[in-house]
């Protein structure tokens, strides 16, 4: 059974994760409410943001793996998966700004909790990440 210790890089990749994955149900974005006008609002399964719930997922599942996996060693535990994971998630957290931005919908962390929360988390995954480079260069 693989023993190995969780590291400090992947335990705030773990815990970036889990920050973005509650932003993801929250609304990122709300618009109108006033003046009669009813308002609309929507959450990460709305457009590119669905890309960074997956990556969440894919991020929590890179760092179970080595453990459901035994003793065996696996090609893609690798700190450059998690990179390239995180990075694509920045990459449709990228998209789906320039979306709400364009449709005027872009707010602040009082109309766009879970858009801010999910950023959040991903900066922390992206340092996770970060760390893990380090550790594995520092070998």
């Amino acid at each position: 059974m693989n023993r190995r210790s969780l590291g400090r890089g992947r335990l705030i990749a773990g815990l970036g994760a889990l920050m973005a994955l509650p932003g993801c149900l929250l609304p990122w974005y709300r618009v109108g409410g006033e003046d009669g006008l009813p308002f609309r609002s929507a959450n990460a399964f709305d457009g590119a943001g669905i890309v960074v719930f997956l990556v969440a997922l894919g991020v929590l599942a890179l760092i179970a793996l080595p453990y459901a996996a035994g003793d065996q060693p696996l090609d893609v535990d690798r700190p450059a998966s998690f990179v390239l994971v995180v990075s694509l998630g920045v990459a449709a957290l990228a998209l789906r700004l320039l979306q709400l931005w364009g449709a005027g919908a872009l707010g602040l962390p009082d109309r766009a909790p879970g858009l801010w929360l999910a950023a959040a988390g991903l900066v922390v995954a992206a340092w996770g990440a970060a760390e893990m480079v380090g550790e594995h260069s520092g070998r």
